[in-house]
């Protein structure tokens, strides 16, 4: 407690006891960090943001298509082999090196997803065998995924420490502490999170929270809230749903849907369990997160900005900086690729060569049928199958069903759902994010729950 008083003093409200230096250290990482995660940009295929196109030059860079073997398939699967051998290699010998026992010293349960996870990634680089493995609709199609996330991972995680160590999610906090604590039970640098997922990927809103959580500004339950509520769908991964379907010219209202079913999601969901039932306490081993209040006398803006001030004052080991941005990118390379590509593909199997989300859809028809959808019994079968991959809803939709409504329903739908194992599901749970399987498995449920009636109101009144 002392110590956090004592740290709180040293934030001077007077903006004069803060250097040129200190705002403009402040000001120019931060413009920056903006620009590359949250200003979209126009390209070729569309609309993206700087971190995204930069993954995509590089997946796409000569070098990886003219070098035999030199393929970020391969090395994304060289890295999986790294991190199962390597948290094998930790059990039998414990590791003493900081980094070494952070990246490798795991539970049992881990290093056995880790190696599976490599295991699977071989078997499809390789197509050795079962095809149910390797196939284009299970183990190539989260390698492919994988593929995208790697490189997004290389540049997210370099260039994170522009978002967190110059002051902007001081400054920005401050600012919508008054709105994102009363509505959301969130602190207001929780918004830098979403609009990071919303102009961006998902999978940066998750970084960005597992990284924030580590560090101690949220608490278990806000990481837990954070991560599978504000981790938002992009709105370029929307429009490639919408098209999926066929249904691009209704982008405007379909989105609008999107947003207000999101919206009464993220009202709900942090005030019931599991997310309330989280304890409101911080990583172990991370120091307290700051006090959120402003001191008499000062308004929100002027403090924000000392706060920055004095955050930027600090980061001045530029060294650090750039350490601590490569081993982001090891963290997420070596703790969450494996994991996505485990979780993913069994889900994925499991999707493709059974018939388990089709029979627990069954229960699903007649509440679709009272909801007077049409092609009802087609539509239940897509409603949960979404768990396993966002793309599936849309995929099997387009090949069965006709209704214009019941595709913008299910376009919706897979959207709000945001829990999906091929990427998002396997991140969080890869991640130090406080939650597990069965958390993933009933937030999706209640997800559906809380949004699908608001998604079918609106298409009744679209169409």
């Amino acid at each position: 407690m002392e110590q956090k008083n004592l740290e709180k003093q040293k934030i001077n409200p007077s903006l004069k006891a803060y250097s040129i230096g200190d705002y403009l250290n402040f000001i120019i990482p931060s413009i920056i960090g903006i620009f590359l995660f949250m200003i979209p940009i126009t390209v070729e295929d569309g609309m993206t943001i700087p971190v995204a196109w930069l993954a995509g030059w590089l997946r796409d860079s000569v070098i990886f298509n003219s070098i035999p073997y030199v393929t970020i398939p391969n090395i994304a699967t060289l890295f999986m082999g790294i991190a199962g051998i390597g948290s094998l290699l930790a059990k039998v010998k414990k590791p003493t090196k900081p980094l070494y026992k952070i990246l490798f010293d795991v539970h049992w349960f881990w290093v056995v997803v880790r190696l599976l996870g490599f295991v699977f990634a071989l078997m499809t680089v390789n197509e050795w065998g079962p095809e149910a493995i390797y196939s284009g609709d299970t183990g190539a199609l989260v390698l492919d995924l994988i593929v995208t996330l790697f490189t997004i991972f290389l540049f997210a995680g370099l260039f994170l420490p522009l978002l967190l160590d110059f002051g902007l999610l001081e400054f920005v906090g401050t600012l919508l502490i008054k709105v994102m604590r009363p509505v959301f039970k969130l602190p207001g640098r929780s918004s830098i999170d979403a609009l990071a997922s919303w102009v961006g990927d998902g999978t940066i809103g998750i970084v960005l929270t597992d990284k924030q959580y580590q560090d101690g500004f949220y608490t278990k339950r806000e990481a837990a809230v954070i991560g599978t509520t504000f981790s938002v769908v992009s709105i370029t991964f929307s429009i490639t749903v919408l098209e999926t379907v066929g249904l691009s010219h209704l982008f405007g209202p379909y989105y609008l849907t999107i947003v207000a079913a999101g919206f009464v999601a993220a009202l709900i969901m942090p005030r019931i369990p599991p997310l309330s039932r989280k304890a409101d306490t911080v990583f172990e081993g991370a120091e307290q997160r700051p006090d959120e209040t402003i001191p008499d006398g000062t308004n929100m803006f002027k403090w924000g900005i000392a706060q920055a001030a004095h955050k930027a004052s600090k980061t001045k080991n530029y060294k650090s900086v750039i350490q601590g941005g490569i081993k982001n990118v090891l963290d997420m390379w070596i703790g969450v690729i494996p994991v996505v590509m485990a979780f993913g593909t069994l889900a994925l199997v499991i999707a493709t060569y059974t018939d388990f989300f089709v029979l627990i859809g069954k229960p699903i028809e007649p509440i679709l049928e009272l909801m007077q959808v049409p092609e009802a019994a087609e539509a239940a079968q897509t409603v949960l199958i979404g768990f396993a991959d966002m793309f599936l809803p849309a995929i099997l939709a387009a090949d069965m069903i006709e209704s214009s409504m019941t595709l913008f329903i299910i376009a919706s739908l897979s959207v709000t759902q945001l829990i999906y194992m091929s990427e998002v599901g396997g991140l969080l749970i890869g991640s130090k994010v406080p939650v597990n399987f069965l958390d993933l498995v009933i937030i999706f449920l209640l997800r559906t729950a809380i949004t699908l009636p608001i998604i079918v109101l609106a298409a009744h009144i679209i169409f």
